[in-house]
């Protein structure tokens, strides 16, 4: 079996991340694994492993011949059986098809937001659905979308895992005290909801029981980050709600924290959630795409309404006041992931399913 996987880009971002994880997984067990980045090149660059045969096309608009062409080389030249296209990167895909009419594609669809979404708003998508062999998504939700909408018939379930990479210098430490470290891994954008923690958090007065907050993810310095700064200045929280940029030493960070927390409106199958778990973190999550099968009931953590100030306040300030109750939550999420979302039993699932008729 020989397999690439596509991406636009591997600036910090869960399908990103979710390429890269695939791509070095499988490089283990098949016969040849790629990963090519089509767009942008980012900081996830430096986690793809040595046998993992990397291409950045550099693309540079939407019908890019040139990228193409580089494209069908490194196909051709590595036999590749199976394009393994995560999100946006379909369209490439489908035009690098039509000079390859064997190879198959398999898309991944990764975005929670899509099943409010239309057929109409993703006409391009529907209409060259038809050239795909596969389409995998991350919760049921999705599945039913591709099965209402596209056309291509094989849709299949695969349930996201994680691994942290082999080395990544230690590098970001955290400010306040340890055992109160509440943290937050996202992108400063929507739907990822990051003024709702905020809110919590002043309104608890968590500062004043010593406890502070840390934003992890990339700052696109537009309105959605001004709202957020300027909350936290006309609170007088800088001392204690830190934002740190987009990082890469993600485990180093969660093993300096004590809550997990995850305040989005839209999502799929957060690998944020697993990453918290593998740490043992306690975790407050939103209760919207496949969190609420990952976290099913208080003994793995504590589920809200994203759009409710008054529920997140509830569940943050129960673990933040049982410091038993938080160990357990943060051990027995761990044990869950370990069980079901290994990177083991998720390869052999998705192998599985590469090959099904």
């Amino acid at each position: 079996m020989r397999i690439v996987q596509i991406i636009d880009s591997l600036n910090p971002g869960g399908a990103e991340r979710m390429a890269i994880n695939y791509a070095n997984a499988l490089a283990q067990r098949i016969e040849f694994s790629g990963l090519i980045s089509t767009r942008t090149e980012g900081i996830l660059s430096n986690q793809i492993e040595s046998k993992v045969c990397y291409l950045f096309l550099n693309k540079k608009k939407r019908i890019d011949f040139f990228a193409i062409s580089r494209l069908r080389k490194y196909l051709k030249k590595n036999r590749v059986d199976i394009i393994h296209a995560h999100s946006s990167s379909f369209f490439i895909a489908v035009l690098v098809k039509f000079t390859m009419p064997k190879i198959k594609i398999v898309w991944h669809d990764h975005y929670g937001t899509r099943v409010r979404e239309t057929k109409k708003e993703n006409r391009v998508l529907v209409f060259l659905s038809i050239f795909f062999y596969s389409i995998f998504a991350v919760n049921h939700e999705l599945i039913e979308w591709s099965k209402k909408n596209m056309k291509c018939s094989r849709v299949i379930f695969i349930p996201n895992f994680t691994r942290f990479p082999k080395i990544v210098k230690q590098e970001t430490n955290l400010k306040g005290n340890d055992g109160k470290r509440i943290v937050i891994l996202a992108n400063l954008k929507n739907p990822k909801n990051h003024i709702l923690i905020l809110k919590a958090f002043c309104e608890l007065k968590l500062n004043e029981m010593g406890w502070s907050l840390h934003l992890i993810g990339k700052d696109y310095y537009d309105i959605y980050s001004d709202i957020l700064k300027n909350f936290i200045k006309s609170n007088s929280l800088a001392d204690h709600i830190f934002l740190y940029g987009e990082k890469n030493d993600i485990r180093y960070i969660l093993s300096q924290s004590t809550i997990g927390v995850l305040t989005s409106t839209q999502e799929g199958f957060p690998v944020t959630l697993l990453e918290y778990g593998l740490e043992n973190l306690a975790v407050v999550s939103t209760n919207v795409g496949y969190c609420s099968i990952i976290i099913k009931n208080e003994f793995t953590g504590l589920l809200f309404n994203p759009f409710s100030e008054f529920e997140i306040k509830e569940q943050l300030l129960k673990v933040v006041e049982d410091d038993s109750a938080r160990m357990k939550m943060g051990n027995n999420l761990g044990q869950l992931i370990d069980e079901k979302y290994s990177e083991k039993k998720v390869i052999e699932q998705i192998i599985l399913a590469y090959n099904k008729k």
